[in-house]
């Protein structure tokens, strides 16, 4: 469905018409653009669009069908980028994703939202109250996007980060390191990350386009130059959350490794345990053993003090096996 459509000059936003071929033209004549925010639309919804936009079969493909991952792709008449925007749930302390597409041209922007994770609303709200980044034309939307969504990153880490920290507490606390739960927590926490990392990770390369330090181009059409610096800012961030998702992979992948270690010592300390209480149990019940076989000639069957006698012996074997496993520690 087409959530929003409008024409902007020199920064400030009017109603265009509905036909947006005329919108367009409009927008062109007065040295403006006009951007439609779309989410979810269906085939012939974005028929239309295509239609009078121009767009490239392959990419309108890509923005229907959603699943993308973030990428740059340069056409004839248009330049196509796919955001991945990522939400953080404290109730389930779980992370999702949304895309965002966007079709930049001369004088237009179509933006194509999936997912309820993307930030646009925010953004149409932030750049209509700033006329004078909105001045600057398309570009403005492109980074205003790329900078929300990259921002939007770092809070994301950041629970994260909180997330972790309260998961190596539990693993390496007296008594909560050997629950049955915590392996599949830490699972799942990693689970977490490699969504985060899908999203933050392709980024890179598009970002660097943008910004003009990538070594495939000298620029990109459609996007003003002078933005340059701007995208060369959204990308240093990214590269901070890059850098963030890779310590809290390696992190997450220790404290894995520590809780696995930390069972497997408990294990070995259950075993000596048990070990400890069959040695002694095991003295007894051989001197038992030995005299219930009823033998007719065994020494001292007759002896008055053979029961008494055996019992301390039993006794006094048990202490000593008792103190000495215990000053080993298997006790």
């Amino acid at each position: 469905m087409i959530v929003d459509c409008a024409v902007y000059r020199d920064g400030h936003r009017s109603e265009g018409p509905e036909d947006f071929s005329d919108a367009l033209a409009e927008a062109r004549a007065a040295g403006g653009f006009v951007w439609i925010g779309l989410h979810e639309p269906t085939e012939k919804e974005f028929d239309h669009v295509t239609r009078e936009f121009g767009l490239h079969p392959l990419a309108v493909e890509d923005a229907l069908k959603a699943h993308q991952r973030p990428k740059l792709e340069i056409y004839d008449d248009s330049l196509f980028l796919v955001f991945k925007p990522v939400v953080y749930e404290p109730e389930s302390d779980a992370v999702s994703s949304g895309e965002v597409m966007v079709f930049l041209g001369d004088g237009f922007v179509v933006t194509v939202r999936h997912g309820e994770g993307a930030p646009l609303a925010a953004v149409r709200h932030r750049l209509e109250h700033e006329p004078q980044l909105l001045a600057k034309g398309p570009t403005a939307v492109v980074y205003a996007i790329a900078d929300a969504t990259v921002d939007h990153y770092l809070d994301v880490a950041t629970e994260l980060q909180t997330d972790l920290e309260e998961l190596e507490a539990e693993v390496f606390s007296p008594d909560g390191g050997g629950t049955r739960h915590t392996a599949s927590r830490i699972y799942r926490f990693k689970r977490q990350i490699l969504e985060f990392r899908r999203a933050t990770g392709p980024l890179g390369p598009p970002l660097t386009r943008l910004a003009g330090t990538s070594a495939s181009g000298p620029g990109v059409p459609f996007v003003d130059d002078r933005a340059r610096p701007f995208f060369r800012d959204v990308s240093d961030h990214l590269t901070r959350v890059n850098e963030s998702v890779e310590g809290l992979d390696r992190l997450v992948t220790d404290v894995l490794s520590a809780h696995l270690a930390q069972m497997s010592v408990r294990q070995n300390d259950d075993m000596r345990k048990i070990s400890a209480w069959a040695a002694m149990a095991a003295i007894p019940t051989m001197i038992a053993g030995i005299y219930g076989m009823n033998f007719e000639h065994m020494p001292e069957l007759r002896w008055v003090w053979s029961y008494p006698t055996v019992i301390a012996l039993m006794a006094g074997l048990e202490v000593l096996l008792y103190r000495l496993f215990k000053h080993r520690g298997w006790l």
